[in-house]
C-alpha cells in the first residue's frame, strides 16, 4: 500500500509538471471546447457554380470626396481591375471576373474545393483581398490620395446549371448599358448644357434607350457605340497565355466583349469546359493591367534565378 501511495503521489507532481510547462497552443482541447459546437456548418452545396459579388459601400460619396471623372473615371475603373486580378491571382479557381462601376462578381468553377467549400471563409477571404488590393493599387492609377480608405461588402449567390450562370452574367452586363447610357446623357446635360441635376433627371424621365441615344447624338454629336467598350459593355478578366517575343507567359487579361452572344462563350470554351488557359491575341501597346503583371512576373523570375559565383583560379 505504501508504494501505491509513493506512485500515486508522484503521478500527480508528473501530471502538474507537464501540464505548467506544456505549450498554451496544446490546450486547445480543454473543457472549454465545447464552445465549437455553436458554429454551424455552411457548407456550399457540391457541384454548383459559385459567385461571390462584392459591391462598394457608399461609393456616391467616395467617389465624389476622390473627385471622379463623370460619368466615366478610366483610372477608377482600372484600379477595380487591378484589385479583381489580385483575386484571380490568388484564387486559381476562379474562372471569370466580371466587372463594372464599383462591383466585381467573381466565378469559382464547380468542382473548387476552396476553403473547403465553406461559404463564409471564401466571402470574407475575397471581400478582404478586393479591399486591401484596391488601396494597394489606388496609386499605380490615381494621382489624388486616398481621402479615406474604401469599404465593399459581399455575398454568395449559387447557379446550378451553366445557363444560370450566363444569365447571371448577361444581367450583370444589362445593368451596365442601362446604367452608362443614362448616366452618360446625364452629365453632359448636367456639365456641358449647365441643367442642374433635378433638371437633368426631369428631361430624361420617361425615355426609353433610342431616346438618350438620339439626344447624345443630336445635342452633342455623340454615336454612343463609338464610346470605350470598357464603358459600354464592363470589364471581363480572363486567365489567358500572352505570348511576348518567344516567350508564352500566363496572365490576367481584360476584355471587354459582349457576355450575352453566344459567340463568346464558343470563343472561350475554357470557362465552361476543362480550365486550359487559351491564348491573348495581344494588341500592341499590351494593356497596362498586362503589362504591370508581366513585368512583376519577370522581376520575379529574376530574383529566383542563381546567381553564378566567381570562380578562383
Amino acid at each position: 500500500m505504501r508504494l501505491l501511495g509513493t506512485l500515486y503521489k508522484f503521478s500527480r507532481l508528473l501530471n502538474r509538471t507537464l501540464i505548467r510547462d506544456f505549450p498554451k497552443r496544446s490546450m486547445a482541447c480543454s473543457r472549454f471546447e465545447y464552445v465549437k459546437s455553436f458554429e454551424q456548418d455552411d457548407s456550399i452545396l457540391p457541384n454548383v457554380w459559385i459567385v461571390i459579388r462584392i459591391d462598394g459601400k457608399k461609393f456616391h460619396k467616395f467617389s465624389k470626396t476622390h473627385d471622379f471623372e463623370k460619368p466615366n473615371d478610366e483610372n477608377a475603373l482600372n484600379v477595380m481591375n487591378a484589385a479583381a486580378t489580385a483575386v484571380l491571382q490568388e484564387f486559381r479557381d476562379v474562372v471569370l471576373a466580371y466587372g463594372q462601376s464599383d462591383e466585381y462578381s467573381f466565378v469559382f468553377r464547380k468542382e473548387t474545393t476552396a476553403f473547403k467549400r465553406r461559404s463564409a471563409k471564401l466571402l470574407t477571404y475575397v471581400t478582404s483581398l478586393f479591399s486591401t488590393s484596391y488601396v494597394m493599387h489606388w496609386s499605380k492609377w490615381m494621382n489624388l490620395p486616398l481621402a479615406y480608405a474604401p469599404c465593399f461588402d459581399g455575398r454568395v449567390v449559387l447557379y446550378p446549371s451553366e445557363q444560370n450562370l450566363k444569365d447571371y452574367l448577361s444581367w450583370r452586363q444589362a445593368d451596365v448599358h442601362v446604367n452608362n447610357l443614362y448616366n452618360t446623357a446625364f452629365w453632359k446635360l448636367v456639365l456641358e448644357k449647365g441643367l442642374t441635376n433635378q433638371e437633368a433627371e426631369a428631361k430624361l424621365r420617361g425615355t426609353f434607350s433610342a431616346d438618350k441615344n438620339e439626344l447624345l447624338f443630336q445635342e452633342f454629336g455623340i454615336n454612343y457605340n463609338n464610346l470605350p467598350a470598357m464603358y459600354r459593355k464592363g470589364t471581363i478578366l480572363l486567365r489567358k497565355r500572352v505570348i511576348v517575343g518567344e516567350k508564352s507567359r500566363q496572365a490576367i487579361v481584360p476584355l471587354h466583349e459582349d457576355l450575352i452572344s453566344s459567340h463568346f462563350w464558343k470563343q472561350h470554351t475554357e470557362i465552361l469546359g476543362k480550365y486550359v488557359p487559351g491564348t491573348y491575341d495581344a494588341p500592341v501597346p499590351l494593356p497596362r493591367l498586362v503589362e504591370l503583371q508581366l513585368n512583376e512576373k519577370q522581376v520575379s523570375e529574376e530574383a529566383e534565378e542563381p546567381q553564378n559565383e566567381a570562380r578562383i583560379s
